[in-house]
């Protein structure tokens, strides 16, 4: 392995020797070229310098011979200088850095024309708590419509978008259980009737001493309990979605209609339909959904740990980003009393006037809401800039010194934010321009 080794290295060194005597002959080769076209050029100048300049020429040939090997190498000296140049090494005013304070800028004129300065001090501070939201029917304009018997859809005469008058009829229902009910109404009326005859009837013989007054009270007893039947028998159809003048007609009639009318309880626009024709329905289900579209609400859910901050009649602001970042004034109208335990949040509303239909259910809002205006120390959102993970503001020392200082800050209200540590009230900082305080504080670091 020694033995491959000390002969791979006997090989380089061979192969070394090579090179450098071939890069040798060509150095020498290139050497003398310049020096033979030099020469050259040197020769045909002084031949031109005798045609048409002889005094110079004649000069030249008396001049020393120093003189003359100078002028030879004076192009090299100039093209060494040039490159010297190029690198700087001539350089005769070299930056000199000075050492200085990281958190101190200083400013010249333009940067001070950018820059607005001003005192902090006490004022009435609003907090506004920003929370995520969306709009919902208000439900005292929503009505969810169901059928007042068990049977089959037979017709539909209502779709979703229409709009409807309270009262209308949006389906007709076809129901066995109705007729039962209209039957037993019938027999009830007829029972009642015959009742009532009968303890006429036993009026008069108790008079006449026909019959006895236990027999009179039997009779009675048995009116009673029919009427009380019959008007059981109405107060169920009128449960099951008849009106009285329908029920009268019916009582006239004795004619039976099977088909019960789910009738529109509120004005408003049909917002849902959960039925189809031929489908068997149940008083516990929800055909339609009708909702009054004028007026919405606005609900957001805050965390419990600022619920304090929030009271009834509050102001807020409703910013709806689906209309283009509209917003909209309002208060608020109700603030939950419990919280829920899953969520650990409090549900909050506002009313939202809709009158010209543009905003619709489901869409996502944010709602700013103002606290109660409190007094604190403020600084303008405009004069705090972020580095490094805090906030800081630009002091001014002097009419050319700025000097940054860390400060601790509370949340954002109405554009100023109120100042928990770091500042005290009357120091004059920058309250415009501290964007560019700061990039040219870094510049000065750098030493640009």
């Amino acid at each position: 392995m020694k033995q491959e080794f000390m002969a791979a290295v006997g090989k380089f060194k061979e192969f070394y020797s090579r090179y450098m005597a071939v890069a040798k002959a060509y150095t020498q080769e290139w050497i003398a070229t310049v020096i033979k076209t030099q020469n050259d050029l040197y020769a045909h100048t002084h031949q031109w310098f005798s045609s048409h300049l002889p005094r110079v020429a004649t000069q030249y040939d008396h001049s020393p011979q120093w003189a003359q090997k100078g002028l030879f190498y004076l192009p090299w000296f100039c093209l060494f200088l040039i490159i010297l140049n190029y690198f700087n090494v001539f350089d005769r005013s070299p930056t000199i850095k000075s050492v200085q304070d990281p958190n101190v800028v200083i400013v010249n004129d333009d940067l001070r024309s950018m820059t607005t300065d001003g005192r902090i001090y006490t004022g009435s501070f609003v907090e506004e708590l920003r929370a995520s939201g969306r709009i919902d029917f208000n439900e005292l304009f929503l009505s969810r419509i169901g059928a007042n018997v068990t049977g089959r859809v037979s017709d539909i005469l209502a779709i979703p978008g229409q709009l409807v008058k309270q009262g209308d009829i949006l389906a007709k229902i076809t129901s066995t259980e109705l007729t039962q009910s209209q039957l037993s109404y019938l027999k009830a009326k007829s029972a009642s009737q015959l009742a009532d005859q009968a303890a006429n009837r036993a009026r008069i013989l108790y008079k006449e001493d026909v019959i006895a007054l236990s027999e009179l009270q039997r009779r009675e007893a048995e009116a009673s309990s029919s009427k009380a039947e019959y008007r059981a028998a109405n107060d169920q159809l009128r449960v099951q979605g008849m009106d009285q003048p329908s029920i009268d007609r019916l009582a006239k009639s004795g004619v039976i209609e099977s088909t019960n009318n789910v009738i529109a309880t509120i004005p408003g626009e049909i917002v849902e339909r959960k039925i189809n024709k031929g489908q068997v329905v149940q008083p516990a289900d929800a055909l339609f959904t009708v909702a009054d579209l004028g007026s919405l609400w606005a609900v957001s859910e805050i965390p419990e740990s600022n619920a304090y901050l929030i009271h009834k009649g509050q102001k807020v602001t409703l910013i709806i980003p689906a209309l283009r970042n509209a917003e909209i004034e309002g208060v608020v109208a109700h603030v939950d009393s419990i919280v829920n335990p899953q969520t650990r949040t409090v549900v909050v509303r506002m009313e939202v006037p809709n009158k010209e239909g543009q905003i619709k259910p489901g869409m996502l809002a944010t709602m700013l809401i103002e606290s109660q205006p409190t007094e604190k120390l403020l600084v303008p959102v405009s004069a705090v800039i972020r580095e490094d993970n805090h906030d800081h503001v630009f002091i001014r020392e002097d009419d050319e010194t700025y000097r940054m200082v860390a400060v601790k800050l509370g949340p954002e209200g109405k554009g100023y934010r109120p100042v928990i540590s770091g500042v005290k009230e009357g120091q004059e900082i920058a309250v415009n321009g501290a964007y560019h305080l700061n990039t040219e504080r870094k510049r000065q670091l750098s030493g640009g």
